[in-house]
Formats: C-alpha cells, structure tokens, sequence
C-alpha cells in the first residue's frame, strides 16, 4: 500500500529483446494531521491510506508527538510506519516546525497535501505553498471550534490566504462554515468505512475475545475518555437501567480514573468494563446490543458508522452530524442531556435491536462506502 509498485508495458510485437518500459510511480500524497492518536480523525486518515491507488504512496505528518511514542500507542499504525513523520512540535507557535514541514515536503514532492483542522492547515498551508505542492485539500471534520472567536480568526485567514480546497464531511459542517466564515462553498465528502471489514458477526465468540459476560443486554460506546465524550451521562443513565444492563467502554484517556470512580459511588462498577484501547474494533461492536454516543460535540464520528455497519443500531447525542448518520428505522437521537431521557432511549433501542439489523447495516452501505469516499478525494488530488 505505501510503497510504490512499478508496472511494466509488454514488448511490441516482433521485438522480443525490447527491454519492458516501467511506468512511473504516481507522485505521493501527503496528509498531515495535529497528533497521532487513536481517535475518529485519524483513522479517518489510515482509511484513506489503505484505500490509496496501489502505485501512490501516501505519507501522514503528524505535527505534533515522537514517532516511537506513537507507534507504542497505537498499535494500528504499524504497517504505516515506513511513511509516518513525527515533527514533534513545542507549545504554542513553531517557525522550526514550519521548515521542518517546508524541508520533509520539498523532499517528498507530493502531488497534493491533505490537511485536518485548523493547526494542520496552517502548518501544512503554508509549507505546500513554500514548497510548491499543486494541491491543497483541506477537510474540516466540525465548526463547534470555530466559535472562538480567536480560532474563527485564523480559520479564515488561512481559507483566504492559503485558498485550500475546501471540504466538509457533513452537510451540516459545510453550513456552519458557511455561516461562521462567510460566503464558502465547501465539498461535502461523506466519511466512508470499510464495510467489507466491519460486518456483522456472531455475538457469542466476539464477547469472549473481549472478555465481556454473555447473558446480559450490552451497550457500547467507542471514545476517548475525555469530556467532551459525555460519559458521565451515561453512566448515569446505566445506573438507572435493569441489573442486566452493562456497558462496555472501549478507549483511553485522562478522565479512566474519574469514570471509574463514578461507577464505584453509583453502584454500577460490576456493569461496567473498561476495555481501553481495542484494536480488533469489528469484534467490539459485533458483541454489541446497541451502541451509545453521548459526546457533546462532534462531527461525522466514524464509530456510529462502523457499529451500524455491523448491525448495531445507535443512540447518539444530537450534535454535529448525528441526523444525518443516525438509521432513522432503528436509532434514536438523544435532544435533551437528560440521564433518565437516555436511559429512556437506551431502553428502547435494547428492545428492538436485533429485528433491525438488516436495516441498520443497510443504511450505511447505501451512504458511507471507504471506496466512495477514497474517489472523490483522489479527484480533488489529481485536479
């Protein structure tokens, strides 16, 4: 996948000693993203990678963290690891990142650089136009940043002055920069997951992979623990839900030893497994009965694509993208940030689960296909 594999032409016709022509390998594409670690974004960007024409390398830049510490984090990025750059970046503004960036991107000669979020595009902005990369694409995976107005700032000096293509992986992100930084006219680019890879699969053989109890009712949530995940909520929710009710919490973060504690003051420590960072994602979700999102904001969170393809219908909080993403036939929205409205919603979404599975995968294949995705970005590489 990121080594280049060079074709040959066959020998013309009466020229048997004609010695084969290689073809060039396509030139690189570059995608530079603030830090490398397991989050929605970033896998994001491993999708893109993987589904990449087999004879153009992809490079990813990460702008911040050491690239051993990386790797030791994050399993997943193992195969990767030939074509990952880590430019570990200080605090606060760097000019010796940005030539650092300026030097990896002369040498790399990519055709295009693909930027995410504000940091990357200006980073990355102004080192492709200093190095004199042909393409700019820059996707904004949510706008809820952009209300400071510090960052609003610089989000449309950077638009301006760098002149990305512009991309939002949502229709609702796309009318909020729309509406925060002026007249845009940004790409909507749905994300795409794997569909062949996450499927749905036997419930009983994923539990035991993972260790978790088989005659109880699951819900799963797939986040960084941190705040902005909303899991005290619905921890709280949990607590107000039958005994054979658990959640299954997969993920890490600064905030494990709070949400521990949480369980142990709301009696619910035995219903809840904290499975940190899972690398076979496919099983966490086939072990699932329903799965839950309560963050209090998002963009276009990959993991209620993937659980759906899986058969899992969702329960998320009504932020960024969820009306959008959310099967209507099977999964709820969550309006209000009540416990008991949640529980309420968990409870229904448990009763009908597995009569609506069918439906549930159905709807994700129709809309957010990896290799859909992969082709519209690659169109914007090669304009």
């Amino acid at each position: 996948m990121l080594s280049s594999t060079p074709s040959h032409r066959p020998h013309p016709r009466g020229s048997a000693s004609a010695k084969p022509i290689v073809q060039p390998a396509l030139q690189p594409v570059v995608q530079i993203v603030q830090h490398l670690q397991p989050g929605g974004l970033e896998t994001m960007v491993l999708n893109l990678t993987q589904a990449s024409p087999a004879d153009q390398p992809v490079h990813i830049i990460s702008l911040e963290g050491r690239k051993t510490d990386v790797l030791n984090a994050w399993p997943a990025l193992h195969p990767f690891a030939g074509n990952i750059h880590c430019l570990e970046k200080p605090a606060g503004w760097s000019l010796a990142t940005l030539w650092r960036l300026t030097r990896l991107l002369r040498q790399l000669k990519p055709i295009a650089v693909h930027t995410h979020h504000l940091g990357p595009m200006l980073y990355g902005g102004l080192a492709s136009r200093l190095a004199r990369v042909p393409t700019l694409v820059h996707t904004e995976h949510d706008a809820w940043y952009l209300d400071n107005p510090h960052q609003r700032t610089l989000a449309l000096l950077g638009v301006r002055i760098l002149k990305p293509v512009l991309v939002a992986d949502a229709t609702l992100v796309a009318s909020q920069l729309q509406a925060k930084l002026g007249q845009l006219s940004p790409t909507v680019i749905p994300n795409g997951i794997d569909e062949q890879r996450f499927a749905p699969g036997a419930i009983n053989p994923a539990r035991h992979e993972l260790g978790l109890p088989q005659e109880v009712k699951l819900i799963g949530c797939a986040a960084r623990l941190e705040s902005v995940k909303g899991h005290t909520l619905l921890l709280e929710a949990i607590r107000a839900l039958p005994e054979e009710v658990h959640l299954a919490l997969a993920g890490v973060g600064s905030l494990q030893n709070a949400l521990q504690q949480q369980c142990q003051q709301l009696g619910i420590a035995h219903r809840v497994h904290f499975l940190g960072l899972v690398e076979n994602m496919p099983r966490f979700y086939q072990g699932l009965d329903l799965f839950c999102l309560p963050s209090l904001a998002e963009g276009m969170p990959l993991c209620v694509l993937e659980a759906q393809a899986c058969g899992v219908p969702v329960v998320m909080s009504d932020v960024g993208a969820a009306r959008e993403i959310v099967c209507q036939a099977s999964g709820h929205i969550l309006s209000e940030r009540d416990p008991d409205r949640l529980a309420q919603l968990l409870a229904q979404g448990l009763l009908q689960c597995h009569s609506l599975r069918a439906v549930t995968r159905e709807f994700v294949c129709q809309q957010s296909s990896l290799s859909r995705m992969a082709q519209a970005y690659q169109q914007l590489y090669n304009r």
